[in-house]
C-alpha cells in the first residue's frame, strides 16, 4: 500500500504518514456562508466574514478625526514592543521568519537637533546606497532587503547524510502614510520571498517539523501585502490584506532564538491545519484587530482565510501544498476561516534607558494566553465515512469527516536574572504548551521549553546562548489507528507511535551590524513519532543534524 510522503518546510509541516490513500476532500467545495448572517446554507465561508469585518473597518476609518493616531510615527510591530517590555533581553534577530526576523532588526532612527528624525543605516551592508534610502525615507518609504542562507548535515540517523543548502531572499517595502499623503496612523507593507535549495528535512529526516524554520519549495513568490491604520492614539491598530500571523500570534520571544521550526509556529497547527495555516512560507487574506489600552496589556484578534494554498486537506501529489500557485498570489477566500485570539500581560516592563533608572523595576516577563477555531472540516484519524476502521482492508479509505478544529496555548517568557541593571546580560526562561483535540489531528499535545543567554561574554552584548526541548504527542487515535493496522497485517513490521522530542543548542552571534551567523546542533527522538526507514524497513534513527545560519541586512 502507498506511503504518502513527509515533506517538511517552515511552519508547512508534512502530511500524515498513512499506508492509505482516499479520495481527496475538495475543501473549496464549500460555497456559502451562514457566520456572517447572510443567507446562505451552513457552510462558513470567509469571504463574507472578511467583507463584514471590512465593512466595520471601513466605518471606523470614517469615524471623526480625533480617532486617528496624535503621534505621527507608525505604531511598533508586536516583535519591538515585546523587545522594550523584555528590556532588549531577546535575541538581536527573530529566527521566526522572513518577516520577523525583519521587524526584529527594524531599521532605527536618530533625532538631529532640529528635532526631525533621520533613517539610521549602519545595520545594512548598503549603507545608504549613494544616499536613495535617506530619500526615500523623506516621504516615508523604507526598502528592506534581507538575505538567509544555511547549510545543513545529518551526521546520525534519518534516511541519508547529504549536505544540504537552503537560501532566502527576501525584499520588503513599508511606507508611512503620512509622510507620504498626510494620512496619520497609516502604513502599507509589501514583501516578497525567493526560496531555493533542498529541504534536508522532508529528503533525510521524516520529521514532524522542519530542522530549519527557513525551509520551503523553490519559488519566487509575494509574501505579505497588507495596509494598518492606527487609531485612538495608537491604543487600536487595524491590519487587513495578505498577512502571514506567525509574526504577532502564538510568538515566545526567547523561542524566537532557535532555528528548528518548533520554536517558531508551533508544531501543531504546523501539522493539524490546512497547509500548516497562515503563516510562512504562505500568508493568506486576513483582518487582525490589536487592542491595547495599557503599556502592560495586549488583546490581538485575527479572522484570516484558513488554507493559504486552496488546496484540498490532503493531496497525495503534492504534500507540501506550494507548488500550485507558486506567485503566492491565490488569495484563496472560498474555504473556511481560521478565528484567532490571544491575551497579553507583562509584568515588570522596562525603561526606555535602563541606565538612567533610579529604582529596579524588577525582571520583566511577557504571558500569553490565546486560542483559535478553523471552520473547515478535517478527516477522522481512525475511522472511514461508514464508521469502520480505515485500516481494514474493507475500508474505501475515505476517513470520515469533522466539522471544525480548535487549539489552545499560553506561553511564558520570564527573565530569571540579571547580574545588575546597567548590564546587558541576562538569563531568560520560556515555556509554550500547546492542546487540541485528538479525534482530527496528528499532534494533540505539544510542548517547548528552553533558557537564553544574553550577552554571554564580555564585548559581545547582541549574542545569544540557547538551550531548548520540545516535544509532539501523537493523538491516541492516530496511534489506535496504528495497532489497527498491525492486527491486519499480522507478520509484517508496524511500529506504533510515539512522541517526537527535539532538543536545540544554538549561538546567535552578531559578527557585524549587518551581519548575524548562528551555529546550531540539533538531536531528534522518535522523529516523526518513530515511522518506517523505507530503506531499512525498521524505524528512522534518532538524529544529529549540524548546521550553519547566516543573516545579511542589505
Amino acid at each position: 500500500m502507498d506511503m504518502i510522503d513527509s515533506l517538511s518546510r517552515k511552519r508547512k509541516t508534512p502530511l500524515k504518514k498513512s499506508p492509505y490513500r482516499y479520495n481527496a476532500y475538495k475543501n473549496n467545495d464549500q460555497k456559502s456562508c451562514s457566520v456572517c448572517f447572510l443567507d446562505q446554507s451552513k457552510t462558513i465561508c470567509f469571504r463574507s466574514c472578511l467583507l463584514v469585518a471590512g465593512a466595520v473597518l471601513g466605518f471606523s476609518l470614517g469615524d471623526a478625526s480625533e480617532a486617528f493616531a496624535s503621534d505621527p510615527l507608525p505604531p511598533e510591530t508586536q516583535i519591538q514592543c515585546d523587545r522594550e517590555k523584555l528590556g532588549n533581553s531577546t535575541p538581536v534577530v527573530s529566527q521566526t521568519d522572513p518577516a520577523a526576523a525583519r521587524d526584529s532588526r527594524v531599521v532605527s532612527t536618530t533625532t538631529s537637533e532640529s528635532g526631525e528624525d533621520k533613517l539610521d543605516t549602519s545595520g545594512n551592508l548598503l549603507g545608504d546606497m549613494g544616499g536613495l534610502r535617506t530619500w526615500l525615507y523623506k516621504y516615508g518609504v523604507t526598502f528592506n532587503l534581507q538575505e538567509f542562507d544555511e547549510l545543513w548535515g545529518n551526521v546520525s540517523g534519518g534516511t541519508s547524510g547529504k549536505p544540504a543548502y537552503i537560501g532566502v531572499t527576501a525584499p520588503s517595502i513599508e511606507v508611512d502614510l503620512e509622510k507620504l499623503i498626510g494620512l496619520k496612523g497609516g502604513r502599507f507593507n509589501v514583501s516578497a520571498l525567493q526560496t531555493r535549495g533542498r529541504s534536508i528535512s522532508a529528503e533525510q529526516l521524516s520529521v514532524y517539523n522542519p530542522v530549519s524554520g527557513f525551509e520551503a519549495d523553490r519559488s519566487t513568490r509575494l509574501f505579505e501585502l497588507w495596509y494598518q491604520q492606527s487609531l485612538f492614539g495608537d491604543k487600536l491598530d487595524i491590519k487587513i490584506g495578505q498577512q502571514d500571523l506567525d509574526t504577532e500570534f502564538l510568538i515566545s520571544d526567547y523561542g524566537a532564538l532557535y532555528l528548528n521550526a518548533n520554536f517558531g509556529w508551533p508544531m501543531a497547527p504546523s501539522v493539524n491545519l490546512y497547509g500548516g495555516g497562515p503563516a510562512w512560507p504562505l500568508a493568506s487574506p486576513a483582518i487582525r484587530f490589536r487592542y491595547r489600552p495599557t503599556n502592560q496589556l495586549t488583546f490581538m484578534f485575527a479572522a484570516a482565510a484558513d488554507n493559504p494554498s486552496g488546496h484540498s486537506f490532503y493531496n497525495a501529489d503534492n504534500p507540501t501544498n506550494q507548488s500550485v500557485h507558486k506567485d503566492g498570489a491565490n488569495f484563496n477566500m472560498r474555504s473556511g476561516a481560521l478565528l484567532i485570539a490571544e491575551l497579553q500581560y507583562s509584568i515588570n516592563p522596562q525603561p526606555e534607558d535602563m541606565s538612567k533608572a533610579t529604582e529596579d523595576p524588577g525582571l520583566p516577563g511577557i504571558y500569553r494566553l490565546g486560542g483559535f477555531y478553523d471552520t473547515g472540516r478535517f478527516p477522522d484519524q481512525r475511522y472511514d465515512t461508514n464508521g469502520g476502521l480505515l485500516a481494514s482492508p474493507d475500508s474505501d479509505g475515505n476517513p470520515m469527516m469533522h466539522r471544525g478544529n480548535w487549539m489552545i496555548y499560553g506561553i511564558i517568557d520570564q527573565m530569571i536574572w540579571r547580574p545588575s541593571l546597567s548590564s546587558p546580560t541576562s538569563l531568560g526562561i520560556f515555556v509554550r504548551p500547546t492542546g487540541n483535540g485528538g479525534d482530527r489531528n496528528l499532534v494533540s499535545f505539544a510542548i517547548d521549553a528552553g533558557f537564553n543567554l544574553k550577552a554571554p561574554f564580555p564585548e559581545r552584548e547582541n549574542d545569544t546562548l540557547g538551550l531548548a526541548w520540545g516535544m509532539g504527542r501523537t493523538s491516541s487515535r492516530q496511534r489506535a489507528y496504528d495497532r489497527d493496522l498491525r492486527n491486519f497485517n499480522l507478520g509484517t513490521y508496524q511500529p506504533i507511535s510515539h512522541d517526537e522530542h527535539h532538543i536545540e543548542l544554538t549561538y546567535q552571534a552578531q559578527v557585524t551590524p549587518w551581519m548575524v551567523l548562528q551555529p546550531d546542533l540539533q538531536y531528534i527522538v522518535n522523529p516523526s513519532r518513530g515511522v518506517l526507514n523505507p530503506n531499512t524497513g525498521r524505524r528512522v534513527g534518532n538524529e544529529v543534524v549540524f548546521g550553519l545560519h547566516s543573516n545579511i541586512t542589505f
